[in-house]
């Protein structure tokens, strides 16, 4: 609707108010549903077209659209239109039921919903459960971690290291860097039944252990290139054998950035020397538990699916020796990672999933 045209009349009973007011906050709502009510709310407070759509970021078509709808329909001009075919059997209150169960509530007998129990609770079938739920986004079965970054300078770490992916500095060599420890060399305790027609590879699920490795690595920001040494031990002994190895592999008249977690070994009195006689050496340290801020644990993530989960090797030389034939074939033909979110988006992203879960608490 244009800024120019006269808006229609749109005033709210006590009874509309609250519906809308009911349906824009309830988890349960449908977020299309949910969205409607918030521009009719806004609307109803005497606000322009073009304000509301810059405060719930939608076009200005949209909120034409349900301003008008509402104006001529009232409530239920916001509800979807019934489509062709067979009449549903489940009606809007009972998918409610479902969704607030789902959300609100736990099964006497377990710690989450099935849709063998929700069928149970609710007097629906099992597949009308499921139907429900994958209409909305819900997997009652799955349960993920997070942990969040307790770090007094969580921003400005986060700032300084996005800061340095997105506009690295010039005349320098910006290397991500970080060792993955105790890499086990498994062998399985019976031959392999390989990939065949109609059959997937099978390995027995028990399996022998040889031993352990640890690969320090650091990744080139620019390049993609993984400078990689293996070492049995994890000390800071090992650590500054590897920092030498940077020194002498990065051209000397470029500077070097590297982006470390807060392990211990990275802060011993020895090593701090070290970078003291070092002055080219900046160091970046990500948060404390935001490790993912190091892109080179995206290079270990691919490390660990190409070559270690599914392999399987007799001793911890024969595992060395496939880390150090993945590291030469990955900087045959490297590809750097490239970083997009900016430091706003990610404090920001941050903000919104603490809220998430003061609002889950009260």
């Amino acid at each position: 609707m244009g800024a120019g045209r006269p808006l229609p009349n749109l005033e709210l009973t006590i009874e509309e108010n609250n519906r809308l007011a009911e349906w824009a906050r309830r988890h349960t709502t449908a977020q299309a549903l949910a969205l409607r009510a918030r521009i009719v709310l806004a609307c109803a407070q005497g606000t322009t077209n073009t304000e509301v759509s810059a405060r719930l970021r939608v076009t200005l078509q949209t909120v034409g659209k349900w301003r008008r709808r509402f104006v001529d329909q009232r409530l239920d001009g916001l509800l979807d239109a019934p489509r062709p075919g067979q009449p549903r059997k489940i009606t809007d209150a009972k998918v409610e039921e479902v969704l607030a169960m789902t959300l609100e509530r736990r099964p006497k007998e377990a710690t989450h919903w099935s849709t063998r129990l929700m069928a149970k609770a609710t007097g629906l079938n099992q597949t009308a459960i499921f139907r429900i739920w994958q209409a909305f986004g819900l997997q009652p079965h799955r349960a993920e971690t997070f942990k969040l970054s307790t770090d007094p300078l969580f921003i400005d770490k986060v700032r300084d290291i996005v800061g340095l992916y997105l506009s690295p500095p010039t005349r320098a060599v910006v290397l991500c860097v970080d060792e993955k420890s105790q890499i086990q060399a498994l062998d399985r305790t019976q031959p392999l039944l390989p990939l065949s027609f109609g059959i997937a590879e099978r390995r027995s699920h028990d399996y022998v252990r040889h031993g352990t490795t640890t690969l320090f690595a650091a990744l080139d920001l620019a390049t993609g290139k993984v400078i990689g040494e293996l070492h049995r031990r994890h000390r800071s002994g090992e650590f500054l054998r590897f920092l030498r190895t940077i020194d002498q592999s990065v051209p000397h008249t470029l500077d070097i950035h590297l982006v470390m977690d807060n392990y211990g070994t990275h802060k011993t009195p020895t090593v701090k020397a070290w970078f003291a006689r070092h002055p080219r050496f900046h160091l970046h340290f990500t948060p404390t538990s935001g490790s993912w801020l190091n892109l080179v644990e995206r290079w270990f993530g691919l490390l660990s699916q190409r070559q270690i989960k599914r392999g399987s090797h007799r001793s911890t030389v024969d595992l060395e020796k496939a880390i150090r034939h993945y590291l030469a074939i990955h900087n045959e033909n490297p590809k750097p990672f490239v970083w997009h979110k900016t430091a706003d988006e990610i404090i920001d992203s941050v903000g919104r999933f603490c809220k998430r879960i003061n609002e889950s608490v009260h």
